[in-house]
């Protein structure tokens, strides 16, 4: 079930069942998100199992970005380290895949879960952690409307080491 919708994607609840249509986008792209995701990447069912489980409490939830047309996965966004409270705030991890890459699906998508968030989720504030080099994704948060705040110095261990990160994030005044 889509729960938001744009002219070309909508975004919907990443589930199990995703597996299929996921495993080859995962391994098309492999060597596109190696110098900038974290972790081991996903090559098994129960790879997927594992980091399916980091949803099933309140502090994260995963969603896919898919073509309204057809229902093709054409992205992914992860809603992480959610806090409530007088903070009402995330931080968002997101990734294309090779084969959609330069279309501006991502813009679309991501543009759909920041109303999501500052809706459904009544969240106040997303944040988003990017590698300075990685051009094409600090782009992509620009055209989203995120501001840079900062800069972080060995923010994440990714790809054998430490890597510094720019900080940029989009509240819900910001979006109005």
């Amino acid at each position: 079930m889509n729960l938001a919708e744009g002219p070309r994607v909508a975004i919907r609840y990443l589930s199990l069942g995703d597996y299929e249509e996921l495993a080859p986008l995962y391994e098309q792209s492999a060597e596109l998100h190696a110098q900038w995701m974290p972790g081991a990447p996903i090559a098994t069912y129960e790879d997927f199992e594992r980091y399916m489980g980091r949803f099933d409490g309140p502090l994260h939830e995963g969603f896919l970005i898919c073509l309204r047309d057809t229902g093709a996965i054409v992205g992914r966004v992860n809603v992480n380290n959610i806090v409530r409270g007088t903070h009402q705030s995330a931080i968002i991890g997101y990734s294309a895949y090779a084969s959609t890459t330069g279309r501006g699906y991502m813009t679309e998508g991501l543009g759909l879960l920041v109303g999501y968030a500052f809706g459904e989720m009544e969240l106040h504030r997303l944040e988003a952690n990017i590698q300075p080099a990685n051009t094409a994704s600090l782009n992509l948060i620009k055209r989203v409307g995120f501001q840079r705040e900062g800069f972080s110095p060995n923010f994440q261990y990714i790809n054998g080491a430490w890597r510094d990160h720019e900080r940029w994030a989009i509240t819900a005044e910001m979006t109005a």
